[in-house]
């Protein structure tokens, strides 16, 4: 193994934990930095690297990912007889150093020696993503882990739906690694320079805009460089089809509501259809204003923000 040892992690507090992730790009933001993580984007994870966001707490899926682990880690070992050793330390780059590594385990491999071990646990939904190969951001997860260390293949085992047990090894693959040099490196720039990455469309980025420009200057107005055209062409592109698509799906609803009448439930093939009464509560916040102005003012909450919009000029 070709990586140092930053720290170890056995009974490491979990505020311990989140301080050294800040330290450098982890195995599982490796798909995160390439743009092609489910459920977080660069920006995000840029704002937690340089404290502007807090990290997210795990959810349920991971949570039980964890606490599988070992479950996972002696199935591995009883149905291939490859010993599996935990790993208490965070490990980081020789080469690059704000490359971290926290491996699961490693074990030996009649043609690798040493190689890396990484347990799984998987939903029932994903099963098609483990026939052949394995996920995408579990395939940059490892082979970062095998950029930091310097090893030659990974064992990947998971449990799939709590009742299917898979294992694959994974080769290391330069080719990919090279390319996650190039990534992870950009990005760490950024982090370094505390200047976000490009934007993209999500929630992150949109958060970050909002939070970084919250008040307008009153009747302030610039004129925008000419790659503004691309953008607004885009935006226009988009509204056309959003509209055209909210149609389409609001007419789809409304012929399902026809073939339902008044029935609660129906079923077509392997879905099922909900059209249920709900009765809800809400403040007559006018009715209060008009009839009670004081009781109003002392309990209104005055909140702000800016609204977006393109129009042509006049």
């Amino acid at each position: 193994m070709s990586a140092n040892i930053l720290i170890s992690t056995e009974n490491m507090p979990y505020e311990d934990w989140l301080h050294y992730r800040k330290l450098g790009i982890g195995g599982s933001d490796a798909s995160v930095v390439c743009g092609i993580n489910r459920y977080k984007s660069p920006v995000e994870l840029w704002m937690e690297k340089t404290d502007q966001l807090p990290y997210q707490e795990a959810g349920e899926a991971a949570y039980w990912g964890t606490q599988l682990e070992s479950l996972v880690r002696s199935e591995f070992t009883k149905r291939t007889g490859i010993e599996v050793k935990r790993v208490h330390q965070l490990l980081q780059s020789e080469e690059h150093p704000f490359m971290l590594a926290n491996l699961d385990g490693i074990c030996e491999h009649p043609d690798y020696e040493t190689v890396i071990f990484e347990a799984k646990t998987a939903s029932a939904y994903k099963a098609s993503e483990w026939e052949d190969s394995i996920p995408d951001e579990y395939m940059l997860q490892i082979q970062h882990y095998m950029l930091v260390t310097g090893y030659q293949g990974t064992y990947i085992a998971v449990l799939i739906g709590g009742n299917t047990f898979r294992w694959k090894f994974i080769k290391r693959d330069e080719e990919l690694i090279a390319a996650l040099i190039e990534l992870e490196t950009a990005f760490w720039n950024h982090v370094q320079d505390n200047t976000p990455p490009p934007l993209d469309g999500s929630s992150a980025s949109a958060r970050f805009l909002s939070e970084r420009f919250p008040n307008s200057v009153p009747k302030s107005q610039i004129v925008l460089p000419d790659t503004a055209q691309k953008f607004l062409e885009e935006y226009t592109l988009a509204c056309e089809q959003l509209e055209s698509i909210t149609e389409q799906k609001q007419k789809a609803e409304n012929l399902l509501k026809q073939m339902m009448g008044e029935n609660e439930i129906a079923t077509s093939g392997d879905r099922i259809i909900t059209w249920k009464s709900i009765s809800q509560e809400r403040l007559d916040s006018k009715t209060l204003k008009a009839e009670h102005p004081a009781l109003y003012q002392k309990y209104a909450n005055k909140t702000s923000y800016r609204r977006f919009s393109v129009r042509t000029a006049v």
